[in-house]
C-alpha cells in the first residue's frame, strides 16, 4: 500500500472552552504533517468572523497548511472578493469553495443571494480571477439534497472542475460501495481531479443521524446495530468507532484510496487513532 495522505477539518469554536479544544486537537494532529487542514464557514455565513479568526491564528501559529472554507450566501460578491484578497494577502493560498447552507441551515430553501455568486462554480472561477488559489469543493457520493440526481450533481461538479477547482472533498458516507461507485461515474464522466473521500468517525449515533438526515446520507443497518445503546457508554462507543472507522479507510486503501479528509468535530482521538492504524505517524 502507496503511503496514505491525510487533511483534517475544524470548525471556529464559540467558547473558550471550545477554543481551547480546538488548539489541543490542532496540537496534536500538526505532527501528523497533513496535507493541509481546513476550518468551516457557518450556514448564512454565521461564523464568517470566527473563521477568519481561526484561519489567521493557525496561519501564524503554525506550519500548517489552511484551506478556509467560503461560501456564497449571505453576501454579494464584492464582499467575497474582498474576503479572498484578505486570504491571499494573510498567505492563505488554499480555499474550500462551497455553495453553503441557507441562512435557516440545511433543510430550508435556498435563494443566491441578490449580486452575490449563485453556487460553487461560480465562486471557484471568481476565486480563479482573484489569485491562484488551490481550491477544493464538495462532492456528494449519494448526492447533494437540493440536486434532482447523481447525474445532474456530477454534472455540477464537473462545472465547478472547468471553473477550476483542483480537488474534491466528499461528504461522509459509510458504505464503501456508494463511493466507489461514484468514483467510477465521476471518472466516467471525464472529471480527472482527486476525488478524496470524507471520513467522520462516530462520536455519537443520535447526532449523527440527525446531520445524515439533513445531508442525505445513508447509515446502514449494521452501524444501527453496532452503535445501539452506546450514547451513554462513551468508551465501548469510542472503541466502535475507531474499528468502524479503520475498517472503512483500509477498504477504501485497497480500491486506490490514497488521501482521506478527517472531519475532526475539533477532536484528536479518534483521528489520531485513524492514522495511527492507516500508517501515518509523527514526522519526526
Amino acid at each position: 500500500m502507496p503511503p496514505l495522505h491525510v487533511s483534517f477539518e475544524f470548525f471556529p469554536p464559540k467558547t473558550p472552552e471550545m477554543n481551547d479544544r480546538l488548539w489541543r486537537s490542532v496540537e496534536k494532529l500538526a505532527p501528523l504533517a497533513p496535507d493541509f487542514v481546513s476550518v468551516t464557514y457557518g450556514a448564512g455565513g454565521s461564523t464568517r468572523e470566527r473563521t477568519h479568526q481561526t484561519v489567521s491564528r493557525i496561519v501564524g501559529e503554525t506550519d500548517l497548511e489552511v484551506a478556509a472554507h467560503l461560501t456564497c450566501v449571505a453576501a454579494t460578491r464584492a464582499e467575497v472578493d474582498a474576503v479572498l484578497r484578505d486570504y491571499w494577502a494573510a498567505g492563505v493560498k488554499h480555499i474550500v469553495a462551497l455553495r453553503g447552507d441557507p441562512p435557516g441551515g440545511i433543510g430550508e430553501p435556498y435563494a443566491p443571494h441578490p449580486g452575490g455568486y449563485a453556487n460553487a462554480a461560480e465562486l471557484t472561477a471568481g476565486a480563479r480571477e482573484i489569485a491562484p488559489f488551490e481550491i477544493s469543493v464538495g462532492c456528494y457520493p449519494e448526492k447533494h439534497p437540493d440536486s434532482p440526481s447523481v447525474a445532474d450533481d456530477i454534472d455540477m461538479l464537473k462545472r465547478k472542475v472547468d471553473a477550476g477547482a483542483t480537488r474534491a472533498i466528499s461528504q461522509f458516507f459509510y458504505d464503501n460501495e456508494v463511493f466507489l461507485r461514484y468514483r467510477d461515474r465521476v471518472r466516467g464522466a471525464g472529471i480527472d481531479i482527486p476525488i478524496v473521500p470524507g471520513v467522520m468517525p462516530v462520536t455519537s449515533f443520535k447526532g449523527l443521524t440527525r446531520m445524515a438526515g439533513l445531508c442525505g446520507a445513508t447509515i446502514p443497518e449494521r452501524l444501527v446495530r453496532l452503535f445501539q445503546s452506546l450514547d451513554d457508554d462513551p468508551g465501548t462507543r469510542q472503541l466502535v468507532a475507531a474499528t468502524v472507522a479503520a475498517e472503512q479507510c483500509l477498504e477504501l486503501a485497497e480500491n486506490g484510496v490514497e488521501h482521506f479528509h478527517f472531519y475532526t468535530l475539533n477532536r484528536d482521538d479518534l483521528a489520531y487513532a485513524l492514522c495511527h492504524m492507516l500508517g501515518v505517524r509523527p514526522k519526526s
